[in-house]
């Protein structure tokens, strides 16, 4: 039997942490409902997914509808899209059965990738081995979760550049739908017509494909976003605090608006860049404090000596849980300090 091998590359940057996280764990839930309905997905579409933040790792090998269970995604510091495409590239070397004399191999495999953000790895030699060895290979889709992804760099990798204007989830789930009516079409296409690509669907309201394509510029973080990492001072797990860059420009510079504070498992460390410079921001540019979502103390924005951020429920005594120091917080003057961030 020959299959169809569709691989989902899919960006878990802290900066993902929140809602668009939960929608991206619930719409693979939502493709494999759909897919396990149709007779032809079900014989001949096989699914993979690659998550990527800091580092890209494979975490669901390429494996038949009825087998494939959605996995719980990871959250990570940083956008591997190089390290992300370079294992796209080596699993696609080695699962995707080859056409020779002998056998009937693969179908051309469909890529769906996913992405909110820029960049943080070098990508120029990852393009190069793309378009030199891949290209022709499989048939990639690049989403853009919103518009602040670097879709320059994408439009080198395929024509087939799409962006998803919002996140409600009637927008979000018509994209997901979109993306199951186009693997469904794809599996009855290139059985009737083996020369045949990628079937894409109408695209639904809200996904639109990119035509004009910004200058690309490099940087250290992603700069739509502000993310922070904490620890409960009680439990000592660790959160991030997220903040979305504001079309309002204040007196001081750009503003970022809170958007909440999450709880994350430690492995968001093993996902993270290890060396990111400690880029930092000014906590001038943050608008709003959250509670601790762990505990609730009502301030998840404390920050030891050591530099890292607590929880604290007001002025008390501390045991920090990166440092194990003790101190004393007092009502301070309400003054500005600098914050590490994450790099989105």
């Amino acid at each position: 039997m020959r299959r169809l091998p569709v691989y989902f590359l899919l960006d878990v940057s802290e900066s993902m942490i929140g809602q668009p996280l939960r929608q991206l764990e619930a719409g693979m839930e939502q493709i494999v409902r759909s897919l396990r309905t149709d007779p032809q997905a079900l014989e001949s579409v096989y699914l993979s997914v690659i998550a990527f933040a800091g580092k890209a790792d494979l975490i669901v090998p390429l494996i038949d509808v009825v087998s494939f269970y959605p996995p719980r995604l990871p959250v990570g510091s940083g956008t591997a899209l190089g390290a992300a495409l370079n294992c796209l590239m080596d699993n696609i070397e080695k699962e995707v059965v080859k056409t020779t004399a002998e056998r009937r191999g693969d179908w051309k495999p469909v890529v769906f990738l996913m992405t909110d953000g820029r960049p943080t790895d070098n990508t120029d030699e990852v393009i190069k081995r793309w378009r030199t060895e891949f290209a022709n290979r499989a048939q990639l889709v690049a989403i853009t979760l919103g518009d602040r992804a670097d879709s320059t760099l994408l439009a080198e990798l395929t024509d087939d550049v799409l962006c998803l204007e919002g996140n409600d989830g009637k927008t979000f789930k018509q994209f997901i739908d979109w993306i199951s009516a186009s693997v469904t079409a794809t599996s009855y296409l290139v059985e009737s017509n083996p020369g045949s690509g990628i079937s894409l669907a109408k695209k639904p309201t809200g996904l639109t494909l990119v035509k004009d394509f910004p200058v690309h510029t490099s940087s250290a973080v992603d700069e739509s976003v502000v993310v922070l990492t904490g620890r409960c001072q009680k439990s000592k797990r660790p959160y991030l605090i997220k903040y979305n860059r504001s079309d309002d420009v204040g007196f001081g510079g750009q503003e970022f608006e809170l958007e909440g504070a999450f709880p994350v498992e430690e492995s968001f460390f093993a996902w993270s860049v290890n060396d990111h410079n400690r880029v930092q921001v000014n906590t001038e540019h943050l608008i709003g404090c959250p509670p601790c979502p762990h505990c609730g103390n009502g301030t998840a924005f404390a920050m030891c000596s050591c530099g890292g951020l607590l929880c604290t429920d007001g002025a008390a005594p501390y045991l920090c849980p990166w440092c194990n120091l003790e101190g004393m917080f007092s009502e301070g003057d309400g003054g500005d300090f600098d914050v590490t961030r994450g790099m989105g």
